[in-house]
């Protein structure tokens, strides 16, 4: 088994915590092998940058990364003010009857009996039938998300029940980094100076401001945007998603909440004049944001237009105005250095994939370090899989746009019908509207995406992506109904979302 004897993380922040802390939990201290010493991970953090933490949401996948770690959410839901998360709302990207909004589900086992009628009457639907296809009407997590429920049922499941979380991501960073200290990590506060290249690109050291130069087998860039080791010392190249995704600056602007009322468990994605806007509700206030494109309104504009949206409980409340350079590098794994989190790329916020493509990163590392160390085969095959995880990302996000009915500005027209859409995307747009065969082109497009059914048939659906009726037949809701009813009784099953998270804190 290969393993690295020092690893070197460059930045702080919560891409610079979570690989510090996977890398110790796979290698370090934490590491029962006897194979060879531990890994020692040093943490190199400039006291002088601030980090962004515009995120504040993830996917169901960073329930693996706290199991991982052995970490409870007793342990650490308190201190990052963390709520739970059923899925996330849409509202007002859609402009078809019945269509003005949906809900994109965390697909479970409480599902299989409702979504076999929602994959069948999206079927029929696109070809034609008028049945009721909407996906609001038969996942769990959307009838939790409308009644405020968690997603932890009064009693446990014998399998798996899909969620995910809200929280703030300046308190979790500082979370793992206390958690990582404890379990051998070095923490530095020191600005990295120069970064000094072997013959053959290797990195051979970092001149730093007040330790001199330090040395590693791997150098992991968790920099930021400014990706000191990735872009700057080895000039990987970036390739930008500018052509697909429109969107490059935010605003963002907490408000209180009301401790005394209901706790949402979804994220509201609200489409705006040029972009959309994001309400994520923690234990302690709601995160709110705006993310816009820089060629269709000015910052000024945007932050006007999410106040307007916030109204009185914005008013005295200062915001923030950030930059995005959405894309990736092509490498993720160069040498010896590795890039996770803003340093090797991002894809806006709509899905919140950032968390998530941070830690499939650094698990895809060890996973092929331990295979083979630094080998090119082995390197490249990292990349690759990074790379889809990336490319498919952003097809997905894309088709928020591409299926898009709103004409109400230039930006939601132009999103529609010129943004770039990939050839694998475009088979499945093909495919979807032609009514062939749905599921066949999805597994044939599963080399280049990553999404799972449900989330493809719910975004086409749930943006009313179907054939125009002719004639006024009835729709057939009988199904819709049935599953409606179904929804609502595994419903009963959860508790209030406040009631529910104080039950799981242990208050």
């Amino acid at each position: 088994m290969s393993k690295p004897e020092h690893i070197i993380v460059v930045g702080g922040g919560t891409a610079g915590w979570m690989a510090a802390c996977l890398l110790s939990q796979a290698w370090g201290i934490s590491d029962k092998r006897q194979d060879s010493a531990p890994t020692r991970v040093t943490l190199i953090e400039s006291a002088d940058i601030d980090t962004i933490g515009v995120g504040e949401g993830s996917t169901p996948y960073m329930r693996e990364f706290f199991k991982r770690l052995g970490i409870t959410e007793k342990e650490w839901m308190p201190a990052c003010n963390a709520t739970y998360k059923c899925g996330i709302s849409f509202p007002e990207w859609s402009t078809k009857p019945g269509h003005e909004s949906y809900f994109h589900p965390f697909f479970s086992q409480l599902d299989l009996e409702p979504a076999a009628d929602f994959f069948n009457n999206c079927n029929l639907r696109r070809r034609g039938q008028r049945v009721a296809a909407h996906p609001d009407e038969y996942f769990v997590a959307a009838e939790l998300a409308r009644q405020q429920l968690s997603p932890i049922p009064r009693q446990l499941f014998e399998f798996e029940h899909d969620y995910a979380y809200h929280f703030d991501a300046g308190l979790l960073a500082t979370f793992l980094k206390n958690f990582a200290r404890t379990r051998g990590v070095k923490h530095v506060i020191d600005n990295v100076t120069d970064v000094a290249l072997c013959s053959e690109g290797n990195i051979k050291h970092l001149a730093t401001g007040e330790h001199g130069c330090v040395t590693a087998d791997v150098f992991f860039d968790c920099s930021g945007f400014a990706s000191l080791l990735m872009g700057k010392a080895l000039q990987e190249p970036f390739i930008a998603y500018s052509d697909t995704l429109f969107n490059d600056r935010a605003v963002a602007l907490p408000t209180p909440l009301d401790a005394r009322q209901p706790i949402p468990s979804d994220t509201v994605s609200r489409a705006a004049s040029a972009g959309w806007m994001w309400r994520i509700p923690l234990t302690t206030r709601y995160g709110n944001g705006y993310v816009y494109s820089s060629r269709y309104l000015s910052a000024e504009a945007a932050e006007q237009e999410l106040r307007q949206q916030l109204g009185a409980e914005a008013e005295g409340v200062e915001a923030r105005h950030l930059k995005m350079r959405v894309g990736r590098v092509s490498q993720h794994w160069k040498n010896n250095c590795v890039a996770a989190g803003l340093s090797q790329g991002f894809i806006e916020p709509l899905e919140a994939t950032a968390i998530g493509l941070i830690q499939f990163t650094v698990e895809r590392f060890i996973e092929h370090f331990e295979k083979g160390g630094f080998t090119d085969v082995h390197r490249q095959s990292f990349n690759d899989h990074v790379n889809k995880a990336f490319d498919g990302t952003r097809d997905y996000v894309s088709l928020h746009y591409r299926l898009n009915s709103r004409d109400d500005t230039a930006y939601w027209r132009d999103s529609r019908e010129q943004g770039n859409t990939s050839a694998s995307l475009a088979k499945l747009m093909q495919s979807w509207e032609q009514g062939t065969d749905f599921d066949a082109a999805l597994t044939a497009e599963k080399a280049f995406q990553i999404y799972m059914r449900p989330s493809w048939y719910a975004i086409f659906s749930g943006m009313g992506h179907y054939p125009e009726f002719s004639d006024d037949t009835l729709e057939d809701t009988r199904s819709a109904e049935r599953s409606r009813r179904l929804c609502r009784r595994t419903a009963k099953k959860f508790k209030p979302h406040h009631a529910n998270w104080l039950m799981a804190m242990g208050q």
